[in-house]
């Protein structure tokens, strides 16, 4: 994990990997951007077992090889991944963009991006398997609500601290959220709670969280349970196993049998991702 300059060339290629160009700073234009991470790029933890099992790796990986994951084995990422490499690329293309933390349970366990455009703060958040495809106001005087499915996504106004709230509230009931704090931190700072989340017991260790987007419809597999939303329509389906399982994870998502296998091949118990 590092702030240090990459080179432009890998910055080109992630642009590639979006299939979009490289345009001025522009609400529109940070649009087109989120839209299309949270669209081609999924929530998965797949790689992040599968690189631990691999490579022991115990921290982030770096920017060349998550984007050789994407392109090699339709790798996306958790959070910290997804939303620190898009920071990398919001700084690079010449946003004013603040990498921040937010608080859950325990302290900076989600990172989220601050982007500023014509004098306005939004949220970009491509790390939380939500539907978050366009830029969120932070300047609200009223609830700012997304739905999908069975779930509602509601951002607070902020408070007197300037930290705004997210909600996620699935069939009517509050199920997870976190809360954003607007002071700008380095990557660096994230080390240590990265580190965290590999130890015995942690959320995406013992949980499989798959999520993929379409404009107004989800994919996700959560375990053995497979979810589609589209509108405010949603059906689940059961898998039968694990071999079923990184089947369907190959079929839907692309990360080949073999490694989903691989990588799940440890768990015991599944945990439940949103706890």
């Amino acid at each position: 994990m590092s702030d240090h300059p990459h080179p432009p060339s890998l910055f080109d290629r992630y642009l590639r990997i979006l299939g979009i160009s490289r345009k001025k700073p522009s609400l529109n234009a940070l649009t087109e951007l989120t839209t299309a991470h949270l669209t081609r790029i999924p929530f998965e933890n797949v790689s992040k077992l599968y690189y631990l099992k691999r490579h022991n790796l115990r921290e982030l990986p770096r920017l060349e090889r998550y984007l050789d994951g994407i392109e090699r084995y339709h790798f996306g990422g958790t959070c910290y991944t997804n939303n620190v490499y898009l920071h990398l690329l919001l700084e690079h293309l010449g946003y004013q963009a603040k990498l921040c933390g937010c608080d859950m349970n325990n302290p900076d366990v989600h990172i989220v991006n601050l982007v500023t455009v014509d004098g306005h703060e939004y949220v970009v958040d491509t790390g939380y398997a939500a539907p978050f495809l366009k830029p969120i106001p932070r300047d609200l005087l009223e609830d700012y609500e997304i739905g999908l499915g069975r779930d509602r996504y509601v951002l607070k106004p902020q408070d007197a601290d300037g930290r705004s709230i997210m909600q996620l509230v699935r069939d009517g009931q509050l199920r997870h959220g976190y809360t954003i704090k607007p002071q700008p931190r380095s990557i660096e700072h994230f080390s240590g709670v990265v580190a965290h989340s590999y130890r015995d017991g942690g959320t995406f260790m013992t949980a499989v969280l798959l999520v993929r987007f379409f404009p107004g419809r989800l994919l996700a597999i959560h375990n053995l349970t497979v979810l589609e939303s589209e509108g405010t329509r949603w059906t689940t389906r059961q898998l039968a196993d694990r071999n079923t399982l990184a089947a369907t994870v190959e079929e839907q998502f692309g990360i080949p049998h073999d490694i989903t296998a691989e990588a799940i091949a440890d768990i015991g118990d599944f945990g439940d991702a949103w706890s």
